[in-house]
């Protein structure tokens, strides 16, 4: 007698989504029992979740990029791929602030909305967060200082990616230096822990539906759907901008690279909906750096790259900053002129860099942009309240784009092993419901 095929993980956390807007909705007309339920039952559902995945990521970038960092053959050449990836991220984040500026201009998303109408949301929390940020000497110079971290457990425990990442490279640099006879035993220690926090992630995926679940269902109960209604023309462009850069930018550069985007997105299509639904491209990065792998990108590339991209490389982020920020503008009548407009570029190019890791990072970006060139603050309040919505899709962009740029640099730098491309074959592990590699 054949046993019944079991549901994965995919499909489970597909079913999760839809159970979870249908008990959002519910609730949302039923202010009664909301409050307790979501501030009992779902909202910790949905953050052990979150809490999980943050436990996994600090080891897992640590291990796996000064494995992957001693194993590229010298500074040289690590040089040689940090200053291409850079440059890759600035050109494609400031080609997606140019694109956000561009169809807000054109479209005017924030032309003829009566502001008495719309429901403002408590930005408290966001203004402290911006207050810390801007507390810090901003400049070239503090940058850098910001980078270096004076105590790395610190930094560990704050997940300050950038300073964890600095100290990794430094650590697997060294390693690099010494003779193969301590080479190993270090290499040998830091991969087993690399592939032990891969094993731990299949463990805590098993409770990805139930995280998606309570996730979701906060988000429909808090906000409903007929909140979007008077800001439709603002969560369309955002969108249609996130397609449009996808289709043309990330279309046109993957065809350069030899691949066609669609079965990228078909490949990592798991960890988009993830992404999607968490708004959190935390949540899939062990999955998205092991999946690279068998795609065919080395490990010394994936380590740096994955991980910088996080603070670097917000594709869908930038697009929306830049769409929100002359929002708010019009909404107020504001008419920026072309000069404010490359002064709101360049002021997003410096204050996108670097705080991904921040709460409510792309707020605090437009908080502190939005003071930097004249506009009402107050005018996020208006959006606050919707920006869930946008968050979902420009983290599913983001977390594309990221893997894109894993793609070109490693086509870049001629160590993309096409045979691993091409032979691309995954299966469902029933036991744990997870995609794996046919080896």
């Amino acid at each position: 007698m054949q046993s019944k095929p079991k549901v994965n993980l995919a499909m489970q956390i597909a079913i999760a989504l839809f159970l979870g807007v249908i008990a959002g909705g519910y609730l949302h007309s039923d202010p009664e029992h909301r409050a307790w339920i979501i501030l009992n039952i779902l909202k910790p559902a949905g953050d052990i979740f979150i809490h999980l995945i943050k436990m996994i990521v600090v080891p897992i970038v640590i291990s796996t990029l000064i494995v992957g960092i001693a194993g590229v053959g010298g500074g040289k050449k690590f040089g040689r791929i940090g200053f291409k990836t850079i440059i890759y991220f600035e050109v494609v984040t400031t080609i997606a602030i140019l694109i956000g500026i561009s169809l807000a201009n054109a479209f005017h998303p924030g032309s003829h909305i009566d502001t008495s109408g719309l429901a403002q949301t408590d930005i408290t929390s966001y203004e402290k967060t911006t207050a810390e940020v801007q507390s810090h000497p901003h400049g070239l110079v503090n940058t850098i200082m910001s980078v270096i971290p004076t105590n790395v457990f610190s930094a560990m425990a704050r997940g300050d990616m950038l300073a964890i990442i600095f100290f990794s490279v430094m650590f697997g640099l060294a390693i690099s230096q010494l003779s193969e006879k301590h080479q190993k035993p270090i290499i040998d220690v830091l991969r087993a822990i690399s592939e032990t926090m891969f094993k731990v992630t299949n463990l805590i995926m098993r409770y990805a539906p139930i995280g998606v679940f309570g996730l979701i269902s906060v988000t429909v109960a808090n906000f409903g759907f007929e909140s979007l209604v008077p800001l439709m023309k603002l969560v369309s462009l955002v969108y249609f901008s996130i397609f449009l850069f996808a289709a043309l930018i990330l279309g046109t550069i993957s065809r350069l690279c030899g691949i066609r985007l669609m079965s990228m997105i078909k490949v990592f299509r798991a960890e988009i909906s993830m992404a999607f639904v968490t708004s959190s491209s935390e949540t899939v990065l062990p999955q998205v750096m092991r999946r690279l792998e068998a795609y065919g990108v080395p490990r010394s590339v994936v380590s740096f790259v994955i991980p910088t991209g996080y603070s670097f490389n917000l594709d869908g982020s930038a697009l929306y900053q830049s769409i929100a920020a002359l929002f708010i503008a019009q909404m107020y009548g504001i008419d920026m002129t072309i000069t404010q407009q490359i002064v709101l570029v360049i002021t997003l190019m410096i204050t996108s860099k670097g705080i991904a890791a921040v709460p409510g990072a792309s707020f605090v970006v437009l908080l502190a942009t939005l003071s930097s060139v004249g506009l009402p603050l107050e005018g996020l309040a208006f959006i606050a309240g919707i920006d869930r919505i946008m968050d979902m899709a420009r983290t599913a962009l983001n977390l594309l784009g990221n893997a894109l740029a894993a793609v070109v640099i490693a086509k870049w730098e001629g160590v993309f092993d096409n045979s691993k491309h091409e032979n691309y074959v995954f299966y469902i592990n029933h036991s744990t419901g997870i995609e794996e590699k046919v080896r």
